[in-house]
């Protein structure tokens, strides 16, 4: 039997769900119908997720469960719970229920990962730039439009460069403009960069504005979480994992560029294999190296992780004033807390 634990990870979130999706389907093949639930090892732990699993349902042949931020699970008792319902599943031939690991980063630990067969585990890396126009353009065709290439340029310096961003960023135009057009850059400039939502992403690229002061990039920083707060993704839980995603990443960017590589920082095929895949995003994350040193990086990490836990722990009361702090500490204090900060 193929054991029915799957494990995706890596920052390409587009095929990266369309292979959930894949694993959902045949799964729905088999039973005829299955029951989902998504669960987030930052709020669930990995017991609860697997009495689920357990218990199944009364309402359906097959139980699915979607286990995301795989990354955090590390300690040895919730890897051995794991193991223990593998086990179980492979004793009893039961496969009617299945768990999916996922993660945006590119690797977890390494004794979860020895647990899941190789052929039910794939990393999806970011497309390389030469794929990235084609792969808009062909995009743009199957939904009925053309590109042009300047406009394809345009998007891909604006957006998060996967596939799920590009899809949801671009379904503004198979919305609003009648089949058959050619996209220009004035369509794009119309569209997006006047009617673009925020996100957590968003708003560290301008809190990596290193031309600005750091006075400057918090004030334009407050008027992106504002907007984001404004938005229907609004979750304050959601901005906090996003931004700590982004200081993971880049304090593995410094870690890459230490003088284990002879000093003069990493190559392109370790950054892109390393999840830096594009020129944006390297781009990105050289401005915020400048700005952050990778025990500032940490320190943020603890401030991202605090502000997570008096948050839940105190309500929406002080939300808006708790997230407000938290970027103060990030970008003008980088890393002091306000407890510890000197005047």
């Amino acid at each position: 039997m193929t054991l029915p634990v799957y494990l995706y990870n890596g920052p390409e979130f587009g095929q990266r769900d369309d292979a959930v999706q894949a694993v959902i389907k045949a799964l729905e093949k088999k039973f005829g119908e299955s029951e989902q639930h998504i669960y987030y090892l930052n709020e669930t732990s990995i017991g609860q997720v697997l009495s689920v699993l357990d218990n199944g349902n009364l309402f359906s042949s097959a139980t699915c469960v979607i286990c995301k931020n795989a990354e955090l699970l590390k300690k040895k008792e919730d890897i051995a719970l794991v193991d223990e319902w593998i086990k179980s599943v492979q004793n009893s031939g039961e496969e009617s229920s299945t768990l999916i690991f996922v993660s945006d980063e590119i690797s977890v630990d390494s004794k979860l990962d020895k647990l899941i067969p190789a052929s039910n585990k794939k990393k999806f890396w970011e497309m390389f730039d030469n794929q990235k126009v084609p792969w808009l353009t062909d995009y743009f065709r199957k939904n009925g439009y053309g590109l042009e290439a300047d406009a394809a340029q345009m998007i891909l310096d604006m957006v998060d460069n996967n596939t799920l961003a590009l899809k949801n960023e671009c379904s503004r135009f198979f919305l609003c403009l009648e089949k058959g057009k050619i996209v220009t850059p004035d369509d794009v400039d119309s569209f997006l960069t006047h009617n673009r939502e925020e996100n957590a992403f968003t708003l560290f690229k301008q809190m990596v504005q290193t031309s600005d002061s750091a006075e400057k990039r918090f004030s334009e920083a407050l008027e992106v979480l504002q907007g984001i707060r404004l938005s229907k993704e609004n979750s304050s839980v959601v901005i906090i994992a996003g931004l700590a995603s982004c200081f993971r990443r880049l304090v593995l960017w410094h870690k890459l560029q230490n003088e284990s590589y002879g000093g003069y920082g990493a190559d392109e095929a370790t950054l892109k294999s390393n999840g830096f895949a594009s020129n944006l995003l390297q781009n990105q994350y050289r401005k915020a190296a400048k700005i952050w040193t990778i025990g500032q990086a940490t320190a943020i990490l603890a401030i991202l992780a605090s502000t997570d836990m008096q948050i839940r722990s105190g309500g929406t009361m002080m939300e808006d004033v708790l997230l407000q702090k938290m970027l103060f500490e990030i970008i003008v204090k980088k890393g002091a807390t306000l407890a510890t900060a000197e005047y």
